[in-house]
């Protein structure tokens, strides 16, 4: 799992910055702009709010799942999540998760 969870670490980096450097290329950090775009369509909307709803969750699973299995690093996943999304934040999490149990056995 270690390998799935590292390969989903780096497409969840990959993937959502192949979409937003272009972005920041063309218009620069227009933070208006971003948030006007953003907002612009229904659908728009609807997913970033899925997105921001699934960050919360995230942060709140790594906190509460992290401390129980008293995990270290912790903060790594949640600034993954806060940087990039939940596209790094969740597998990033799964693999420290993975490599923490490897070594408890």
């Amino acid at each position: 799992m270690k390998y799935f969870y590292g390969i989903l670490v780096v497409l969840g980096v990959v993937l959502p910055y192949s979409q937003f450097l272009p972005w920041i290329i063309q218009n620069g950090l227009d933070m208006s702009q971003l948030v006007e775009e953003i907002t612009q369509t229904s659908i728009g909307s609807f997913a970033w709010m899925d997105v921001l709803v699934s960050a919360i969750v995230l942060i709140g699973f790594i906190l509460f799942e992290g401390k129980r299995n008293g995990m270290r690093s912790l903060w790594l996943p949640i600034i993954g999540t806060l940087v990039v999304g939940v596209s790094l934040g969740l597998p990033l999490f799964l693999l420290l998760r993975e490599i923490h149990i490897v070594k408890k056995l």
